[in-house]
């Protein structure tokens, strides 16, 4: 088990690694770097890159356990034609109509090159909030069997939390790994956190880092 918050992940004691996936949120140019989204929307993406180094152990050590590595990447055709009128209108707002952000045909819809991205690993491209919408996201978990997830990206507030409260609803056990999620909106992220834990894990359950590496290391000594 994980030591977490309100209660050790997961509740029934029975952590698997066939049957869990590190979900890597949304670690993309578009979101990291100064001339990205986040950038435009006038925030500081320097707490984003500073999880970097925290995920990319994380990744290196559910490998090692047997868990899954599955990324998430959010953008649109270049077409724009899964664009919805008010993304639109929002895209229009922030100034980034001509450009090619958030769209899957620039090159910041690519995960940062920081994070290791290997050919057995999952990718799911979205373009709604949570992984969940209009993806095959739910399909991929049922057909692997995977039935716990932990969560680590960008955003805590939006990407993150929108993702483990759909999945909550589908029944999965969700674990959020707070040193490894980031905002560039500090209070929302700490609300985010804090929200999980609220009505006894009512979404879940929060751990930071070493506890996730701690009980990783376990799972990897197990006997295949």
């Amino acid at each position: 088990m994980i030591k977490a918050t309100p209660f050790d992940f997961p509740y029934d004691g029975r952590l698997v690694a066939e049957n869990t996936a590190l979900i890597v949120i949304d670690l993309q140019q578009d979101f990291l770097s100064t001339t990205g989204y986040v950038a435009r929307q006038g925030y500081d993406p320097s707490p984003l890159r500073a999880i970097l180094p925290t995920v990319s152990r994380l990744i290196a050590a559910a490998r090692e356990a047997g868990v899954r590595v599955i990324h998430t990447r959010q953008g649109y055709r270049a077409d724009m034609a899964d664009m919805t009128p008010y993304e639109k209108w929002r895209r229009k707002r922030a100034g980034l109509d001509g450009t090619d952000i958030l769209l899957r045909s620039g090159p910041g819809f690519q995960i940062v090159p920081e994070i290791d991205v290997a050919p057995h690993d999952i990718i799911v491209d979205k373009t709604c909030n949570s992984a969940c919408i209009y993806t095959d996201f739910e399909l991929v978990l049922r057909a692997q069997g995977i039935t716990h997830l932990m969560f680590s990206g960008c955003t805590t507030d939006v990407c993150v939390h929108t993702t483990l409260r759909e999945a909550c609803d589908r029944n999965f056990q969700y674990l959020t790994i707070s040193d490894a999620c980031a905002s560039g909106d500090r209070q929302a992220h700490e609300a985010a956190l804090h929200m999980v834990t609220v009505e006894d894990g009512v979404f879940g359950v929060l751990a930071d880092s070493s506890a996730v590496f701690e009980g990783l290391s376990r799972l990897g000594d197990r006997p295949a």
